[in-house]
């Protein structure tokens, strides 16, 4: 019966759908409907994962007094309570948001809030990228934590100033260059007994993708949900080429990819879950909850002799094939560094 109840729901979903975008060539259509499956797959099994392994998600916030993080986003959501994590372990925060003034709030209300700070970055513009690293280091040439965790999920096609599809810009281009232009300042601080950390905030999303690098830009056929998919598995791909890149070179700076899990965030308002609030509030983890697996990558000693790890509920999560391979990880970071202007000799050797 529940065989037949789902084989019913998956056609009717099925016909629905080849009617809304009967306009579009089959193998579009087809390729489509696939990613939007394979998508339903991963955030069903991300879901599982959050309800089996909740009690793995917790972090016990060290005092790291002394230590300077730059987080991108912070203002709400997931973000904003990676920020009162990072303040109540006496970390002093610089965060990168398009509105510093809404900081301000922050800075009076939260547990030592005196210790945050805000510059002006807009993730869809390079310029904005290397005008906030500037700011940043001239006050703090000294970095001990990078978190690349600002992001946009299955927004409309749009090009960003520098010809950039805006998911793979926002979400991962941008993160890459900051990381090349912020990496002297965490190299200064990197120990052998205690590296310096750059956490890129992805997603389980990541599983249905690949990287179109004959198409970055996915301007032959645009479909948000593989766009994004794209710009997280980038996240993890580049994760891992860093941090052994820098191991080949005997740099103390630690590599990340974390999956804060499936969270109530405003991130949910271009799907349907938007129009159901309720069941976000059942089913998805909370903000708090979300930046546990991201503190956790921050601070946790286990993992410091694991670089590159991609971690799902405080633990090693499950990553597609596609991410593993070395030769599409080199593929991303020459093209990345292309499209940034970076000699790849020259990546986190900046002229600023």
């Amino acid at each position: 019966m529940f065989a037949i109840a789902t084989l019913t729901i998956a056609s009717a979903a099925a016909a629905v759908y080849w009617f809304m975008n009967r306009h579009k060539p089959i193998k579009h259509l087809l390729s489509d409907f696939r990613y939007m499956l394979d998508m339903q797959g991963a955030g069903a099994g991300g879901l599982i994962d959050d309800w089996v392994n909740i009690r793995r998600n917790k972090i016990v916030l060290p005092d790291a007094s002394g230590k300077v993080a730059v987080i991108t986003g912070g203002a709400r959501g997931i973000g904003l309570e990676v920020v009162k994590g990072l303040l109540k372990a006496n970390v002093t925060v610089i965060m990168g948001i398009r509105r510093p003034e809404a900081a301000k709030s922050m800075i009076e209300s939260m547990e030592n809030g005196r210790n945050l700070r805000a510059f002006p970055l807009d993730l869809q513009s390079l310029k904005s990228v290397k005008e906030f690293a500037k700011c940043v280091l001239k006050e703090f040439p000294e970095i001990n934590i990078l978190i690349n965790n600002a992001g946009i999920m299955y927004v409309d096609y749009k090009l960003t100033e520098d010809g950039i599809e805006s998911q793979f810009a926002v979400n991962y281009l941008s993160h890459f260059y900051l990381t090349h232009l912020l990496l002297p300042a965490l190299k200064k601080t990197g120990k052998l007994e205690e590296p310096s950390r750059v956490v890129n905030v992805t997603s389980c999303g990541h599983f249905p993708g690949k990287i179109f690098f004959d198409d970055i830009n996915m301007k032959e056929h645009y479909d948000t949900i593989a766009a994004y998919a794209q710009s997280k598995l980038a996240q993890i791909m580049i994760a891992r080429y860093l941090n052994k890149l820098l191991e080949s070179e005997d740099v103390n700076v630690k590599f990340y990819s974390a999956h804060p899990g499936i969270v109530d965030t405003d991130l949910f308002e271009h799907t349907t879950f938007h129009h159901l609030p309720w069941l976000k509030k059942i089913f998805f983890k909370t903000p708090e909850k979300g930046a546990t697996p991201i503190l956790y990558a921050c601070f946790n000693k286990e993992i410091e002799e694991k670089g590159g790890l991609y971690i799902s509920n405080c633990r090693e999560g499950i990553s597609n094939s596609f991410s593993k391979n070395v030769n599409n990880q080199k593929k991303l970071f020459d093209i990345s560094c292309e499209l940034t202007g970076i000699e790849t000799e020259k990546f986190g050797k900046p002229d600023m």
